[in-house]
């Protein structure tokens, strides 16, 4: 990777190599991050994958050339663009989570990332004020100098996206070709001309129920802020709320009735230590005082250890650790923290093995730093 003052070229080379080395089987966020820290380059991980996964049941293939020249093609056809986890431009909060998608692809005004980010979510058979509600605070909160993130969905979201419309990011659970919901095919285009619009899956991905945890990682993460409007207990809402408290940001709700059960997953927030808000003055008060010590107490705990993965560059390969992590694990998650402590190794050493475990189908990552035996 060359170096244009002090910030990171990359060449096409590289950027095709990442793009393979993401939609390789079994390459998460995490483990992403820690090949490029281990080898270099993705070119040199890519090179690296068959033995690292020779633990598998059968020889490991990465993506196929093939298939990513298409995705490439596909993406310029849509008038997008690819934007990776090291380039200046990529957003700063989000680039603070562990679990940050290394690629993204985007359409529109990346400066509105930079902006001051606040996330507003909310139930998708909404009531009308509710509805209301949340187009009255996108609108003010975009007066106020504020970004408006949301996720395009029906009801809240796409009254949010209305209200603060152009200053508003949408993140979408498909590829940035594909319009979801069909009702909003407009609104998402006027979001990709003149707002900004993002996706993490590749081209041409329909939307899938696993794929939304996905994006409301995107939606906390881009946000100082995460206000939940109106939400039923266990919705996607509440999701995006616990991952910004895991994150370390603020969380918001607006209170309503306990005769409606569209109010109660906010009730539930507000009880567990969201801070109430009203109006959009208080939130821009709130964010505005931000200094990455939330006022709100709802928390959910990590369980990842701190590391630094350029660690990883200076280890040995050794198969004893990798078979110790690999007697530890079961299906129950656990905290990488925990198994630092139980096996005694070191944390570079546990990282390496869980990396190779992952690379063989072997484990797989949950939130909080968690892990597991796969299936």
């Amino acid at each position: 990777m060359e170096q244009k003052g002090s910030q990171p070229v990359l060449s096409q080379q590289e950027a095709f190599a990442r793009i393979r080395l993401l939609r390789s089987p079994n390459i998460g966020p995490v483990s992403y991050r820690q090949l490029i820290a281990r080898f270099g380059s993705a070119g040199a991980a890519l090179d690296a994958l068959p033995d690292l996964a020779s633990r598998g049941r059968g020889p490991y293939r990465p993506a196929n050339a093939q298939s990513i020249e298409q995705e490439i093609a596909a993406v310029r056809r849509a008038r997008a663009r690819y934007l990776f986890h090291d380039q200046p431009d990529y957003p700063a909060l989000l680039a603070e989570l562990d679990s940050a998608p290394p690629i993204l692809t985007c359409r529109g005004r990346l400066a509105l990332a930079a902006e001051p980010c606040v996330a507003l979510v909310g139930a998708r058979n909404a009531s009308a004020a509710a509805v209301k509600l949340a187009r009255d605070f996108g609108s003010g909160l975009a007066e106020a100098g504020f970004t408006v993130v949301s996720g395009l969905a029906r009801g809240i979201d796409g009254a949010a996206h209305e209200g603060a419309f152009p200053a508003t990011i949408g993140v979408i659970a498909s590829g940035i070709d594909i319009t979801y919901p069909p009702q909003h095919a407009d609104l998402q285009e006027r979001i990709a001309n003149e707002g900004l619009l993002v996706a993490e899956q590749p081209p041409g991905t329909e939307p899938r129920g696993r794929h939304f945890p996905s994006r409301n990682r995107i939606i906390a993460g881009l946000a100082s802020g995460t206000l939940v409007i109106e939400a039923a207990p266990q919705s996607g809402s509440l999701i995006t709320a616990r991952l910004a408290g895991e994150a370390g940001r603020e969380v918001m709700a607006i209170p309503g009735s306990p005769l409606d059960g569209r109010a109660l997953g906010c009730n539930q927030l507000i009880r567990e230590g969201a801070v109430l808000v009203q109006t959009p003055e208080e939130v821009v008060e709130l964010l505005q005082s931000f200094t990455g010590a939330p006022r709100s107490r709802y928390r959910v705990a990590e369980n990842a250890a701190d590391f630094d993965y350029a660690e990883l560059a200076e280890i040995a390969w050794n198969a004893s650790d990798t078979e110790a992590i690999a007697a530890l694990l079961s299906n129950a998650p656990i905290g990488i923290d925990e198994l630092i402590r139980q096996s005694g190794a070191s944390a570079a050493a546990v990282h390496m093995a869980l990396l190779e475990l992952e690379l063989a189908g072997e484990i797989e990552r949950g939130d909080g730093g968690l892990v597991r035996r796969a299936g």
